[in-house]
């Protein structure tokens, strides 16, 4: 069975990943460590295909999502 396409939630990027992954890896390093050990803590095996994450790690990804614009907003600016 194929899975459909799954591309990094990082805003703008559309390079694909994996559908447990949240972001491709040059996004996820961007991603403050603590957001990152809110995002595993919260990430439960198998959400990626029942599609019923936790409103934990929606939260989480969500604060890890954020952050990387914020980042990225920054360096635009500079």
């Amino acid at each position: 069975m194929t899975r459909p396409a799954h591309t990094c939630h990082a805003h703008g990027c559309t390079k694909h990943v994996s559908p447990e992954l949240l972001m491709c890896r040059r996004h996820w390093k961007l991603v403050p460590k603590a957001l990152k050990k809110a995002v595993f803590r919260h990430y439960r095996p198998g959400q990626e295909i029942h599609k019923r994450p936790s409103d934990d790690y929606l939260v989480a990804a969500a604060n890890a999502i954020n952050a990387v614009a914020e980042i990225e907003q920054g360096r635009a600016t500079s």
